[in-house]
């Protein structure tokens, strides 16, 4: 995997991967960026909420669990002092359905959490992961 960044002014970046699907990134005005796109910081917590989701519903489909709507909310704390990693994460996930398996859905999390998302292991070197559900009834 490869994936180049190019600089279009000041601090506002765009890269891409080898999808070769162009990403913008910026920081706020009071560092010296545009503040016209997410941070490097942000898309890393959209890439674990994205990685996790496709693993869970994934599971869930391949176990025929109807799913009707699903969010995912990321929530980060992150350390004082620089580098300022992540030092704890909350997924807080919700499914929207009916008769959706509650024990179906531990299990496609625990699996995601344990075994499947890379993205979610590699976070979880610094940070205290933790996650919750919860099933609205459409």
């Amino acid at each position: 995997m490869k994936a180049i960044v190019k600089r279009i002014d000041g601090l506002s970046l765009i890269g891409k991967s080898d999808s070769n699907h162009w990403v913008p990134m910026d920081v706020g005005e009071s560092v010296g960026g545009a503040d016209a796109a997410s941070t490097p910081l942000q898309l890393v917590l959209i890439g674990l909420g994205g990685c996790t989701s496709i693993d869970v519903l994934s599971i869930l489909a391949k176990k025929r669990v109807n799913i009707d709507d699903f969010t995912l909310e990321v929530e980060a704390e992150r350390a004082a002092e620089h580098p300022k990693v992540f030092t704890k994460i909350v997924l807080k996930f919700t499914f929207f359905g009916k008769n959706i398996s509650s024990q179906a859905v531990e299990r496609a999390i625990e699996l995601s959490v344990t075994k499947y998302c890379s993205v979610l292991e590699m976070l979880s070197k610094t940070a205290n992961i933790e996650t919750e559900y919860e099933i609205k009834e459409k």
